[in-house]
């Protein structure tokens, strides 16, 4: 019989796609263990992030609920500390609880917000400080755990319990530009970590032009996907034996910039990538915020120095494709010395291992790379596994729509802890047994940027809606939208927005848009009284 209180690892990387494991399907990327997850586990084929932005869907990932609603619309706004997390209530329910790795539940970079209030209109007096937001005291409280100042600090720590954590050890940061307690343990293991880190460090050889590569001189053993695995390590090393424990992994890779350390840098070669489609298909018609980046690549002039996507050339595709393979083995790896912690402590057969991503990215799929308001599957949709095994599932899919959303209300529920009031969540347990079970139509999606965007505008809105079969996405303050039929166009070129052929599937999504946005209104808090 399923244990009661099971053990759970939680085990997140960073700007991973569903479709780069061994397990998914990959023809190239080897990775042994997280498959071997998947053989005594049960993979999700439709499991979608609720935005493909790291902040916000952190943020979905912790309370259950919906951007718009938890407030993390987009990143640089921290998750409110007054939101109720189901790690709290794991932590309440007497399970120990670690985070090792990146949270980025927090802003980490320091840099002025882009997006400001609206100026006062001609003699208009602006409302006092206290009075100048919708709500009062935001940000009351320490929102400052993440910042690179208070990391330049010797011994700094963030303040626990953090969001429901007893344990924390970060990771801030990408690739080797990493900061948080990282540092301090590369500190203890390197005489000078300052002459290995960057891209002025790396090391010879690197041949490669795709933006946002470099060599590392960080050795494997020291890269910071070695620090996660060693650190859950150490966690279960020092735990409390006596209460079970929930453990989250989070992995700052494969996220960009393409730092794979040591033997990864060269394990997987450009040439044994497959090419993305969009590099032949003549009749293909982007949409206006798509074309815009392939114009400026075109003229010469993209903008490839930050996290948003930008237009790629097919050489430059393939090596991001290598390197990411890079990254994830070398992830791959660090999750076998976790498994293999477990085992040595007699821990496998009652700790539930969960992998996934908090979104994914473009690897030259519609000739773009990283990140942006593009909602493709390679964007939306992530890797979902929940090996358990006292369930024996042996391997198999579940076919239902699934999400982020629902990973905490999962938790809880095989934890035998009852979620709070407003978590929009729902437990997927069902689907474990039953391939075919869901609990809904279709999947929203919200994304929403600080950003200006090419073809877009200024701070752009944009919904999706998918129901496995089609994905519709609507753009706030523009007459056009997308529309596409997976079934018969897999690699969404054929917009079928304008399209006869398309009038009965967008009218039958944009009313479950409507209706999942309706459902996605909050219900928290309940009421006092009748009236």
């Amino acid at each position: 019989m399923p244990k009661d209180q099971p053990n759970f690892l939680l085990i997140v990387t960073d700007q991973h796609r569903a479709d780069y494991l061994g397990c998914t399907g990959h023809p190239t990327l080897k990775t042994p263990h997280i498959d071997s997850l998947a053989e005594n586990g049960v993979r999700f084929r439709n499991f979608y992030v609720s935005t493909p932005v790291c902040m916000p869907n952190r943020a979905t990932l912790m309370t259950g609920r919906m951007p718009s609603v938890h407030g993390v619309r987009h990143n640089g706004i921290p998750l409110s500390r007054n939101a109720t997390t189901f790690v709290e209530l794991l932590s309440a329910g007497g399970y120990e609880t670690a985070l090792i790795g990146k949270s980025h539940l927090q802003t980490q970079s320091g840099r002025p917000p882009i997006s400001k209030a609206d100026p006062p209109a001609p003699g208009a007096k602006p409302p006092p400080d206290d009075l100048s937001e919708a709500r009062r005291e935001v940000y009351e409280g320490d929102y400052g755990q993440e910042l690179p100042g208070r990391w330049q600090k010797p011994g700094a720590k963030v303040d626990t319990p953090f969001y429901g954590f007893d344990h924390v050890e970060l990771c801030k940061g990408h690739g080797d530009r990493i900061t948080g307690d990282y540092r301090y343990w590369l500190n203890e293991r390197h005489p000078d970590p300052n002459e290995i880190l960057g891209p002025d460090k790396q090391l010879p050889g690197n041949t490669y032009t795709v933006p946002q590569s470099w060599r590392t001189a960080i050795p494997e053993e020291l890269y910071p996907s070695a620090f996660v695995g060693e650190r859950i390590e150490a966690f279960l090393d020092d735990r409390d034996k006596s209460k079970p424990f929930f453990a989250m992994a989070s992995f700052p890779d494969p996220h960009h910039p393409f730092t794979p350390p040591g033997k990864y840098w060269d394990m997987y070669k450009p040439e044994d990538m497959e090419t993305p489609e969009a590099f032949s298909r003549n009749d293909w018609m982007p949409p206006p915020h798509v074309k815009a980046l392939h114009e400026a690549l075109d003229r010469g002039d993209p903008i490839t120095d930050n996290i948003m996507a930008h237009g790629v050339g097919r050489k430059e595709a393939l090596e991001a494709r290598a390197l990411t393979c890079g990254s994830i083995s070398c992830i791959d790896d660090a999750v076998g010395r976790m498994l293999k912690a477990l085992d040595a402590h007699g821990l496998r057969d009652d700790t539930i291992v969960i992998f996934t991503s908090d979104h994914g990215e473009h690897l030259g799929e519609h000739k773009l790379l990283l990140k942006g308001l593009a909602h493709y599957d390679e964007l939306i949709r992530v890797p979902m596994v929940w090996s358990e095994e006292s369930r024996a599932a042996n391997g198999k899919w579940t076919e239902g729509l699934w999400g982020t959303i629902d990973i905490g209300a999962s938790i809880l529920a095989r934890a035998g802890l009852h979620p709070y009031n407003g978590i929009q969540g729902r437990s997927f347990l069902s689907a474990l047994d039953d391939s075919a079970a869901t609990l809904r139509d279709a999947v929203l999606i919200e994304d929403e940027q600080q950003r200006t965007i090419a073809g877009l505008g200024a701070r752009p809105r944009v919904r999706t809606v998918t129901n496995g079969r089609w994905r519709l996405s609507l753009y706030l303050g523009h007459d056009w939208g997308e529309l596409y039929d997976l079934e018969t166009d897999p690699g969404e070129f054929e917009n079928l927005w304008d399209a006869d052929e398309g009038a009965e599937a967008r009218a039958r999504l944009t009313e479950s848009m409507a209706r999942l946005m309706a459902e996605s209104c909050d219900r928290s808090p309940l009421p006092l009284h009748q009236a």
